[in-house]
């Protein structure tokens, strides 16, 4: 006995090439591999280069600021920073203020970093064929998705039932 197929729109809804999520994550691998390469040059992975985006662009910030900015948590942030703090290019220190808050700052060779960094961006809009504009679009379009499916997650996802 074999299951009814669906037929219609909705025979297609479970293919894997009509699946955002799975466009997402083959964009973002895709991503992953050209930032590999192109930060090579850095000595940087690309986690490592979203925190130092994050230091370059607010200073000196608590982990647990860090975390929010990047979306992620301090078992995963940890180790980057202590790898980061290896190289050279940030500190972790107590907060004089509050003993339980770690602050994370840039060292001058941290610093004199981005110099060296301001290569990337161009580097990556010309590996995605791209035009500025459509990159703007699509950033402020997956900017939206994302508040979207924050605020669907918070909510128990009602869409989803």
């Amino acid at each position: 006995m074999t299951a009814t197929q669906p037929s219609g729109p909705e025979a297609d809804w479970l293919r894997l090439d009509r699946q955002i999520c799975f466009s997402l994550h083959a964009a973002s691998r895709a991503f992953n591999g050209v930032y590999r390469v192109i930060l090579k040059d850095l000595g940087l992975t690309y986690p490592q280069y979203l925190v130092m985006l994050v230091l370059w662009e607010h200073g000196d910030l608590p982990v647990k600021k860090l975390g929010e900015h990047l979306r992620l948590d301090s078992g995963t942030l940890s180790p980057l920073l202590k790898r980061l703090e290896g190289a050279g290019l940030v500190r972790r220190e107590r907060s004089a203020r509050d003993e339980r808050s770690v602050e994370v700052r840039l060292t001058g060779e941290g610093t004199a970093l981005r110099e060296r960094a301001l290569q990337v961006p161009g580097r990556i809009v010309a590996a995605t064929g791209f035009e500025l504009d459509d990159i703007r679009e699509l950033r402020e379009r997956l900017d939206e998705l994302t508040t979207a499916l924050d605020a669907a997650a918070l909510e128990g996802a009602p869409g989803c039932r």
